[in-house]
């Protein structure tokens, strides 16, 4: 799952002279082709280490260990001030647990789910975005935008397939994720003008890492084999390399280029699932796939065009 994604394009600094309706240049696209495909090896790490044995809380908690570790040192926070700057502590705080929530739903979901399921619902995301961003950011949608975020949540409805035999309890943690980040992302918007973007990328891995030690310690077990111990270290890692990676790109092009992007993710989970589970995604979770990217597009392309009036309207 793409956790976080869009907390390092928002507090990734614009790029000097960057320009929207210039072409994408192609070493933003390979930097974000491969931020996805670092969320997509940690979703299948997760799912992997689950299959051993190992306690989710467990691992998530790792997971953000390792992240915060690494993240510390690249940020050499022993000296730098703005990694520990917080200019609304309880937003701040509250955002920042969000994502360790997140990722503990999505990794509880992946033990019963397969890789392109959770995937799929978790495109949700910017419809469920889209509908709260009224309350919380005063961003309230039209009518068109409105028509889109209930045809994604058609198409959610298509791969959960409540009230059938097929119907899985499990994906009701998915939905949960998609939920709490979605809260993330709105709240990441609100303090990215009065927060530092350290801080942001900081904060969500100390409070991960506090938060979940004592369940941690509940669910101590050391990893059986040194492959899973490689594994199981390896989640921070590619945590920390999709961040970098999206904060790379962001410098180099708008976040309304990169936004589409996200969509690869559930090709490289089929992927993974084919090759590491052998799973293979069904006909229903593909067309509530295309249902929800197809929303999901349409809102992207709305949004672009709203803010392109707006800029249009500011210089005349």
């Amino acid at each position: 799952m793409a956790t976080q994604t869009q907390n390092s394009a928002a507090s990734a600094p614009a790029s000097a002279g960057r320009v929207d309706d210039m072409a994408m240049p192609v070493s933003a696209m390979l930097f974000v082709m491969g931020t996805y495909l670092c969320f997509s090896m940690l979703d299948a790490a997760g799912k992997y280490l689950a299959s051993t044995g190992l306690h989710v809380t467990f691992i998530v908690w790792v997971r953000f260990l390792v992240h915060g570790l690494l993240l510390f040192l690249v940020f050499k926070a022993w000296s730098q001030r703005d990694v520990w700057r917080m200019a609304r502590p309880g937003l701040h705080l509250m955002r920042a647990a969000l994502l360790p929530t997140t990722t503990l739903f999505n990794f509880a979901a992946l033990q019963y789910l397969q890789l392109d399921q959770t995937m799929t619902v978790f495109l949700a995301t910017p419809m469920v975005v889209t509908a709260l961003a009224g309350f919380i950011l005063g961003e309230w949608a039209g009518p068109r935008r409105w028509a889109a975020i209930f045809v994604g949540f058609i198409g959610v409805v298509v791969v959960a397939r409540p009230g059938t035999s097929m119907f899985s309890p499990p994906i009701l943690l998915s939905i949960g994720a998609t939920l709490t980040y979605s809260l993330y992302i709105l709240l990441t918007r609100k303090l990215a003008n009065s927060e530092t973007p350290q801080s942001l990328n900081f904060f969500p891995t100390l409070v991960g890492t506090l938060m979940l030690l004592p369940f941690a310690f509940t669910h101590w077990e050391l990893p059986q084999t040194s492959l899973s111990a490689v594994v199981l270290f390896s989640t921070g890692v590619f945590g920390l390399a999709g961040h970098l990676l999206l904060i790379r790109a962001s410098k180099i092009t708008s976040a309304s280029k990169l936004a589409p992007f996200i969509y690869t993710q559930l090709l490289w989970m089929i992927a993974l699932g084919w090759i590491v589970f052998g799973d293979v995604p069904d006909f229903w979770t593909l067309f509530g796939a295309i249902i929800i990217c197809s929303s999901g597009f349409y809102l992207m392309q709305r949004e672009h065009h709203l803010r392109k009036m707006q800029r249009q309207d500011a210089h005349a």
